[in-house]
Protein backbone atom coordinates (compact mmCIF):
# COMPACT_ATOMS: atom_id res chain seq x y z
CA UNK A 1 0.00 0.00 0.00
CA UNK A 2 1.55 3.12 -1.24
CA UNK A 3 1.76 6.23 1.95
CA UNK A 4 0.82 9.67 1.55
CA UNK A 5 1.87 12.59 3.71
CA UNK A 6 -0.84 15.25 4.66
CA UNK A 7 0.23 18.29 6.98
CA UNK A 8 -2.15 20.45 8.51
CA UNK A 9 -5.50 19.12 9.85
CA UNK A 10 -7.97 21.73 8.88
CA UNK A 11 -10.88 21.21 7.29
CA UNK A 12 -8.63 21.21 3.40
CA UNK A 13 -6.56 19.01 5.50
CA UNK A 14 -9.15 16.37 6.44
CA UNK A 15 -10.52 16.50 2.92
CA UNK A 16 -7.14 15.62 1.25
CA UNK A 17 -6.52 12.84 4.02
CA UNK A 18 -9.81 11.31 3.43
CA UNK A 19 -9.54 11.49 -0.44
CA UNK A 20 -6.38 10.05 -0.24
CA UNK A 21 -7.51 7.14 2.35
CA UNK A 22 -10.42 6.63 -0.01
CA UNK A 23 -8.08 5.58 -3.21
CA UNK A 24 -6.08 2.89 -1.09
CA UNK A 25 -3.28 5.41 0.37
CA UNK A 26 -1.66 4.56 3.78
CA UNK A 27 -1.82 8.20 5.12
CA UNK A 28 -0.24 9.97 7.75
CA UNK A 29 -1.75 12.94 8.78
CA UNK A 30 0.47 15.85 11.23
CA UNK A 31 -0.79 18.59 12.55
CA UNK A 32 1.13 21.61 14.60
CA UNK A 33 -1.33 22.12 17.38
CA UNK A 34 -2.97 19.04 19.83
CA UNK A 35 -6.20 19.15 17.83
CA UNK A 36 -7.79 19.50 14.79
CA UNK A 37 -9.75 21.72 12.83
CA UNK A 38 -8.04 24.52 12.20
CA UNK A 39 -9.88 27.21 11.91
CA UNK A 40 -13.41 25.60 12.19
CA UNK A 41 -12.91 23.97 15.43
CA UNK A 42 -15.23 23.83 19.25
CA UNK A 43 -13.92 24.22 22.51
CA UNK A 44 -15.54 24.10 26.30
CA UNK A 45 -15.01 27.81 27.77
CA UNK A 46 -14.42 27.90 31.30
CA UNK A 47 -15.14 30.87 31.20
CA UNK A 48 -18.70 30.46 30.27
CA UNK A 49 -18.78 26.72 31.11
CA UNK A 50 -20.22 25.34 27.99
CA UNK A 51 -18.96 24.03 24.54
CA UNK A 52 -18.71 27.11 21.84
CA UNK A 53 -17.49 27.17 18.34
CA UNK A 54 -14.00 29.81 17.97
CA UNK A 55 -16.08 31.56 15.17
CA UNK A 56 -20.06 30.99 13.43
CA UNK A 57 -19.50 29.81 10.34
CA UNK A 58 -22.26 29.92 8.25
CA UNK A 59 -22.77 27.55 5.39
CA UNK A 60 -25.29 27.78 2.71
CA UNK A 61 -27.47 24.56 1.19
CA UNK A 62 -25.93 24.99 -2.39
CA UNK A 63 -22.63 24.54 -0.78
CA UNK A 64 -21.78 21.14 -2.69
CA UNK A 65 -18.81 19.91 -1.45
CA UNK A 66 -19.64 20.77 1.96
CA UNK A 67 -22.62 18.02 1.43
CA UNK A 68 -20.86 15.83 0.34
CA UNK A 69 -18.14 15.60 2.94
CA UNK A 70 -20.42 15.21 5.61
CA UNK A 71 -22.02 12.52 3.74
CA UNK A 72 -18.81 10.76 3.63
CA UNK A 73 -18.46 10.80 7.22
CA UNK A 74 -21.46 10.05 8.38
CA UNK A 75 -22.56 13.52 9.68
CA UNK A 76 -24.94 14.38 7.10
CA UNK A 77 -27.70 15.36 9.33
CA UNK A 78 -25.39 17.80 11.25
CA UNK A 79 -26.56 21.38 9.90
CA UNK A 80 -29.21 23.08 11.24
CA UNK A 81 -31.36 25.62 9.71
CA UNK A 82 -34.71 26.78 8.30
CA UNK A 83 -36.44 24.57 5.59
CA UNK A 84 -36.64 27.56 2.54
CA UNK A 85 -34.35 30.40 2.62
CA UNK A 86 -34.87 32.82 4.54
CA UNK A 87 -32.63 36.01 5.79
CA UNK A 88 -34.03 38.27 8.63
CA UNK A 89 -32.66 41.59 9.26
CA UNK A 90 -32.96 44.58 11.59
CA UNK A 91 -32.20 47.83 11.17
CA UNK A 92 -30.82 49.53 14.38
CA UNK A 93 -31.29 53.29 12.42
CA UNK A 94 -34.46 53.67 11.70
CA UNK A 95 -36.12 50.59 13.49
CA UNK A 96 -37.19 48.89 10.25
CA UNK A 97 -37.29 44.66 10.07
CA UNK A 98 -37.91 42.81 7.10
CA UNK A 99 -36.97 39.41 5.39
CA UNK A 100 -35.73 38.30 2.37
CA UNK A 101 -37.19 35.22 1.17
CA UNK A 102 -35.70 33.64 -2.31
CA UNK A 103 -37.88 31.04 -4.01
CA UNK A 104 -37.02 27.63 -4.56
CA UNK A 105 -36.50 28.10 -8.27
CA UNK A 106 -34.04 29.12 -10.34
CA UNK A 107 -36.17 32.01 -11.69
CA UNK A 108 -35.79 34.40 -9.39
CA UNK A 109 -39.69 35.88 -9.09
CA UNK A 110 -39.10 36.97 -5.58
CA UNK A 111 -37.35 39.90 -6.61
CA UNK A 112 -41.00 41.16 -7.96
CA UNK A 113 -42.67 40.30 -4.57
CA UNK A 114 -42.49 43.24 -2.17
CA UNK A 115 -42.56 41.45 0.96
CA UNK A 116 -39.91 39.03 -0.32
CA UNK A 117 -37.11 41.62 -1.10
CA UNK A 118 -35.47 44.28 0.68
CA UNK A 119 -38.25 47.02 1.40
CA UNK A 120 -37.39 49.94 -0.71
CA UNK A 121 -35.80 48.46 -3.66
CA UNK A 122 -36.95 47.85 -7.08
CA UNK A 123 -36.67 44.90 -9.51
CA UNK A 124 -34.25 46.52 -11.66
CA UNK A 125 -32.45 46.82 -8.86
CA UNK A 126 -31.42 43.47 -8.23
CA UNK A 127 -30.55 43.00 -12.24
CA UNK A 128 -26.77 43.72 -11.77
CA UNK A 129 -26.17 40.71 -9.84
CA UNK A 130 -27.24 38.21 -12.54
CA UNK A 131 -23.88 39.60 -14.61
CA UNK A 132 -21.56 39.56 -11.79
CA UNK A 133 -20.20 35.87 -12.62
CA UNK A 134 -19.00 37.33 -15.20
CA UNK A 135 -16.77 39.59 -13.65
CA UNK A 136 -13.04 40.17 -14.61
CA UNK A 137 -10.39 39.21 -12.47
CA UNK A 138 -9.63 42.85 -11.74
CA UNK A 139 -12.91 44.14 -11.03
CA UNK A 140 -14.03 45.06 -7.60
CA UNK A 141 -18.11 44.80 -6.60
CA UNK A 142 -18.20 48.60 -6.83
CA UNK A 143 -17.45 48.63 -10.60
CA UNK A 144 -20.39 46.00 -10.71
CA UNK A 145 -22.76 47.31 -8.39
CA UNK A 146 -24.42 50.01 -7.18
CA UNK A 147 -22.53 50.60 -4.16
CA UNK A 148 -25.27 53.11 -1.95
CA UNK A 149 -28.95 52.55 -1.91
CA UNK A 150 -31.26 50.33 0.00
CA UNK A 151 -30.41 46.96 -1.71
CA UNK A 152 -26.71 47.87 -0.95
CA UNK A 153 -27.07 48.93 2.34
CA UNK A 154 -30.14 46.52 3.57
CA UNK A 155 -28.68 42.82 1.58
CA UNK A 156 -25.33 43.59 -0.49
CA UNK A 157 -23.25 45.21 1.69
CA UNK A 158 -23.80 42.74 5.17
CA UNK A 159 -24.07 39.65 2.50
CA UNK A 160 -20.79 40.32 0.86
CA UNK A 161 -19.17 41.49 3.95
CA UNK A 162 -19.61 38.40 5.58
CA UNK A 163 -19.04 36.02 2.62
CA UNK A 164 -15.47 37.74 1.58
CA UNK A 165 -14.53 38.80 5.23
CA UNK A 166 -13.55 42.29 3.04
CA UNK A 167 -15.18 45.87 2.79
CA UNK A 168 -16.95 44.74 0.05
CA UNK A 169 -17.28 48.13 -1.98
CA UNK A 170 -12.89 47.14 -2.86
CA UNK A 171 -13.67 43.30 -2.61
CA UNK A 172 -13.23 41.14 -5.54
CA UNK A 173 -16.53 41.19 -7.79
CA UNK A 174 -15.20 37.84 -9.56
CA UNK A 175 -14.97 35.79 -6.11
CA UNK A 176 -18.11 37.75 -5.11
CA UNK A 177 -19.70 36.35 -8.41
CA UNK A 178 -18.62 33.02 -7.82
CA UNK A 179 -20.98 33.07 -4.10
CA UNK A 180 -23.64 34.87 -6.31
CA UNK A 181 -23.32 32.18 -9.15
CA UNK A 182 -23.42 28.94 -6.75
CA UNK A 183 -26.35 29.96 -4.25
CA UNK A 184 -28.46 32.89 -4.82
CA UNK A 185 -28.70 32.42 -8.29
CA UNK A 186 -29.31 28.84 -8.39
CA UNK A 187 -32.75 29.89 -5.99
CA UNK A 188 -33.59 29.47 -2.48
CA UNK A 189 -33.12 25.65 -2.61
CA UNK A 190 -29.37 26.40 -2.92
CA UNK A 191 -29.38 29.78 0.17
CA UNK A 192 -30.69 28.09 2.89
CA UNK A 193 -28.76 29.08 5.89
CA UNK A 194 -27.46 26.40 8.09
CA UNK A 195 -25.27 26.10 10.79
CA UNK A 196 -23.30 23.13 12.45
CA UNK A 197 -25.35 21.54 14.99
CA UNK A 198 -24.73 20.75 17.88
CA UNK A 199 -20.84 22.26 17.45
CA UNK A 200 -18.50 23.00 14.54
CA UNK A 201 -15.95 19.67 15.57
CA UNK A 202 -19.07 17.35 15.95
CA UNK A 203 -20.16 18.10 12.59
CA UNK A 204 -16.74 18.44 11.04
CA UNK A 205 -13.98 17.42 13.09
CA UNK A 206 -15.14 14.54 15.02
CA UNK A 207 -16.70 12.46 12.69
CA UNK A 208 -13.87 13.01 9.63
CA UNK A 209 -11.11 11.96 12.85
CA UNK A 210 -13.22 8.89 13.69
CA UNK A 211 -13.48 8.39 9.83
CA UNK A 212 -10.10 8.48 8.66
CA UNK A 213 -8.84 6.42 11.71
CA UNK A 214 -11.36 3.70 10.26
CA UNK A 215 -9.30 3.72 7.14
CA UNK A 216 -6.33 3.25 8.47
CA UNK A 217 -4.72 6.74 8.67
CA UNK A 218 -2.38 7.53 10.93
CA UNK A 219 -2.97 10.59 13.07
CA UNK A 220 -0.13 12.38 14.99
CA UNK A 221 -1.00 15.91 16.74
CA UNK A 222 1.57 18.34 18.33
CA UNK A 223 4.05 17.88 15.43
CA UNK A 224 5.00 21.43 13.90
CA UNK A 225 6.33 20.88 10.35
CA UNK A 226 10.01 23.14 10.51
CA UNK A 227 11.18 22.40 7.10
CA UNK A 228 11.31 20.25 3.66
CA UNK A 229 14.23 18.27 2.32
CA UNK A 230 13.98 18.29 -0.96
CA UNK A 231 16.26 16.72 -4.21
CA UNK A 232 15.77 16.21 -8.30
CA UNK A 233 12.93 18.31 -8.02
CA UNK A 234 11.26 16.75 -4.96
CA UNK A 235 10.46 16.44 -1.87
CA UNK A 236 12.25 13.69 0.06
CA UNK A 237 12.13 14.50 3.92
CA UNK A 238 9.67 16.26 6.11
CA UNK A 239 11.28 17.85 9.06
CA UNK A 240 9.48 18.11 12.00
CA UNK A 241 10.13 19.24 15.77
CA UNK A 242 10.04 15.84 17.25
CA UNK A 243 11.19 13.71 14.26
CA UNK A 244 12.49 13.34 10.44
CA UNK A 245 9.93 11.53 7.93
CA UNK A 246 11.40 10.43 5.03
CA UNK A 247 9.59 10.53 2.00
CA UNK A 248 9.91 7.88 -0.58
CA UNK A 249 10.06 8.87 -4.56
CA UNK A 250 6.32 7.87 -5.21
CA UNK A 251 4.74 9.28 -1.81
CA UNK A 252 2.69 12.34 -2.44
CA UNK A 253 2.73 15.41 0.18
CA UNK A 254 0.11 17.92 1.14
CA UNK A 255 0.93 21.03 2.72
CA UNK A 256 -2.42 22.32 4.48
CA UNK A 257 -1.06 24.71 6.61
CA UNK A 258 -2.10 28.47 6.84
CA UNK A 259 -0.71 30.86 3.85
CA UNK A 260 2.33 32.16 6.04
CA UNK A 261 3.36 28.64 7.15
CA UNK A 262 3.43 27.62 3.28
CA UNK A 263 5.70 30.83 2.64
CA UNK A 264 8.17 30.06 5.38
CA UNK A 265 8.71 26.62 4.44
CA UNK A 266 8.57 27.26 0.48
CA UNK A 267 10.66 30.61 0.06
CA UNK A 268 9.61 31.54 -3.37
CA UNK A 269 5.83 30.60 -3.01
CA UNK A 270 3.97 33.67 -3.58
CA UNK A 271 0.74 33.82 -1.25
CA UNK A 272 -2.28 36.15 -0.28
CA UNK A 273 -0.49 38.43 2.70
CA UNK A 274 -2.88 41.22 3.79
CA UNK A 275 -5.60 39.93 5.96
CA UNK A 276 -8.72 40.63 8.04
CA UNK A 277 -9.96 39.94 11.43
CA UNK A 278 -12.96 38.25 12.81
CA UNK A 279 -14.80 39.31 15.79
CA UNK A 280 -17.10 36.58 17.04
CA UNK A 281 -18.85 36.83 20.87
CA UNK A 282 -20.96 34.03 22.66
CA UNK A 283 -22.93 35.63 25.14
CA UNK A 284 -24.65 32.89 27.84
CA UNK A 285 -28.14 33.39 27.57
CA UNK A 286 -31.03 31.08 25.74
CA UNK A 287 -32.71 33.21 23.25
CA UNK A 288 -36.02 34.38 23.12
CA UNK A 289 -38.92 32.28 21.82
CA UNK A 290 -39.23 32.83 18.01
CA UNK A 291 -35.78 34.21 17.48
CA UNK A 292 -34.79 33.39 14.26
CA UNK A 293 -31.54 31.33 13.79
CA UNK A 294 -29.73 34.19 11.70
CA UNK A 295 -30.79 37.95 12.09
CA UNK A 296 -28.21 40.73 9.85
CA UNK A 297 -27.90 43.59 11.83
CA UNK A 298 -27.80 47.20 9.75
CA UNK A 299 -26.50 50.08 11.45
CA UNK A 300 -25.21 48.57 14.32
CA UNK A 301 -21.65 47.27 15.51
CA UNK A 302 -22.43 43.65 15.22
CA UNK A 303 -23.35 42.02 11.94
CA UNK A 304 -24.75 39.07 12.25
CA UNK A 305 -26.82 37.76 15.37
CA UNK A 306 -26.76 33.48 15.53
CA UNK A 307 -29.50 32.19 18.30
CA UNK A 308 -28.55 28.62 19.13
CA UNK A 309 -30.55 26.78 21.84
CA UNK A 310 -28.33 27.74 24.88
CA UNK A 311 -26.40 31.05 23.49
CA UNK A 312 -26.63 34.13 21.63
CA UNK A 313 -23.82 35.00 19.56
CA UNK A 314 -22.77 37.42 17.21
CA UNK A 315 -20.30 37.87 14.26
CA UNK A 316 -18.42 41.38 12.93
CA UNK A 317 -16.15 40.94 9.56
CA UNK A 318 -13.99 42.58 8.27
CA UNK A 319 -13.25 43.67 12.06
CA UNK A 320 -9.59 44.53 12.27
CA UNK A 321 -10.59 47.78 14.30
CA UNK A 322 -12.24 46.17 16.81
CA UNK A 323 -9.29 43.46 17.16
CA UNK A 324 -7.44 46.05 20.16
CA UNK A 325 -10.41 47.54 21.68
CA UNK A 326 -11.15 47.15 25.25
CA UNK A 327 -12.82 43.52 25.36
CA UNK A 328 -15.61 44.40 28.24
CA UNK A 329 -16.28 47.40 26.51
CA UNK A 330 -16.58 45.23 22.78
CA UNK A 331 -18.43 43.00 24.84
CA UNK A 332 -20.95 45.54 26.02
CA UNK A 333 -21.49 47.16 22.93
CA UNK A 334 -22.38 44.27 21.04
CA UNK A 335 -24.85 42.82 24.24
CA UNK A 336 -26.78 46.61 23.14
CA UNK A 337 -27.37 45.63 19.53
CA UNK A 338 -28.09 41.98 20.41
CA UNK A 339 -30.67 43.16 23.54
CA UNK A 340 -32.47 45.85 20.93
CA UNK A 341 -32.48 43.31 17.95
CA UNK A 342 -34.06 40.67 19.90
CA UNK A 343 -36.21 42.92 22.04
CA UNK A 344 -34.11 41.91 25.62
CA UNK A 345 -34.14 44.04 28.95
CA UNK A 346 -31.16 41.49 30.38
CA UNK A 347 -28.21 43.39 31.73
CA UNK A 348 -24.99 42.19 29.90
CA UNK A 349 -24.89 38.26 30.53
CA UNK A 350 -21.61 36.03 31.16
CA UNK A 351 -19.86 36.63 27.58
CA UNK A 352 -16.74 35.60 25.93
CA UNK A 353 -14.74 37.68 23.03
CA UNK A 354 -12.81 35.56 20.13
CA UNK A 355 -11.07 36.93 18.19
CA UNK A 356 -8.52 35.80 14.86
CA UNK A 357 -6.60 38.66 13.63
CA UNK A 358 -5.71 36.56 10.14
CA UNK A 359 -9.08 34.60 9.96
CA UNK A 360 -9.12 34.95 6.28
CA UNK A 361 -6.81 36.33 3.42
CA UNK A 362 -8.36 40.03 1.81
CA UNK A 363 -10.43 38.91 -0.96
CA UNK A 364 -9.23 42.16 -3.11
CA UNK A 365 -8.27 41.68 -7.12
CA UNK A 366 -4.52 41.88 -6.09
CA UNK A 367 -4.72 39.22 -2.95
CA UNK A 368 -6.79 36.85 -5.46
CA UNK A 369 -4.00 37.16 -8.20
CA UNK A 370 -1.42 36.06 -5.57
CA UNK A 371 -3.27 32.34 -4.45
CA UNK A 372 -1.26 29.61 -6.03
CA UNK A 373 -2.23 26.81 -7.72
CA UNK A 374 -2.17 23.41 -5.49
CA UNK A 375 0.92 22.27 -7.90
CA UNK A 376 4.25 23.61 -6.75
CA UNK A 377 7.61 23.31 -7.73
CA UNK A 378 8.59 19.88 -6.35
CA UNK A 379 6.74 17.34 -8.37
CA UNK A 380 5.03 15.44 -5.43
CA UNK A 381 4.05 18.50 -3.05
CA UNK A 382 0.96 19.52 -3.62
CA UNK A 383 -0.54 22.55 -1.60
CA UNK A 384 -4.46 23.05 -0.26
CA UNK A 385 -6.25 25.31 1.62
CA UNK A 386 -8.98 28.24 1.29
CA UNK A 387 -6.19 30.58 0.56
CA UNK A 388 -5.32 28.24 -2.58
CA UNK A 389 -6.63 29.15 -6.11
CA UNK A 390 -9.93 27.50 -5.53
CA UNK A 391 -12.16 30.00 -7.56
CA UNK A 392 -14.11 30.86 -4.25
CA UNK A 393 -13.17 33.50 -1.63
CA UNK A 394 -12.09 31.97 1.80
CA UNK A 395 -15.14 29.49 3.01
CA UNK A 396 -15.69 26.27 4.33
CA UNK A 397 -16.36 25.07 1.11
CA UNK A 398 -13.49 26.16 -0.70
CA UNK A 399 -11.11 24.52 2.09
CA UNK A 400 -12.63 21.59 1.46
CA UNK A 401 -12.61 21.85 -2.39
CA UNK A 402 -9.41 22.19 -1.81
CA UNK A 403 -8.06 19.28 -0.05
CA UNK A 404 -9.93 16.94 -2.44
CA UNK A 405 -8.72 19.29 -5.15
CA UNK A 406 -4.51 18.70 -4.14
CA UNK A 407 -5.60 14.71 -3.48
CA UNK A 408 -7.33 14.47 -6.70
CA UNK A 409 -3.74 15.47 -8.79
CA UNK A 410 -1.88 13.19 -6.54
CA UNK A 411 -3.65 10.27 -7.16
CA UNK A 412 -4.27 11.13 -11.03
CA UNK A 413 -0.78 11.03 -11.66
CA UNK A 414 0.19 8.21 -9.40
CA UNK A 415 2.31 9.90 -6.92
Amino acid sequence: MRRAHVVGAGLAGLSAAMTLAEAGYRVRLSEAAPHAGGRCRSYRDPKLGCTIDNGNHLVLSGNARVAAYLARIGAGDRLAGPTDARFDFADLGDGARWQVRPNSGPIPWWIAAPRRRVPGTRVRDYLPLARLGAAGPDERLADRLAVGGALWARLLDPFFVSALNTPAAGASAKLGGAIVTGTLARGGQACRPLVAHPTLSAAFVDPALAWLEAHGAELRFGRRLRGLEEAGGRATALAFADATDAVAAHEPVILAVPAWAAAELLPTLTVPDRHHAIVNAHFLLAPPPGAPLLTGVVGGTAHWIFAFPDRLSVTVSAADALCDEDRETLAARLWTDVAAVLGLADPLPPWQIVRERRATFAATPEQDRRRPPARTALANLLLAGDWTQTGLPATIEGAIRSGESAAGIAIAEGR
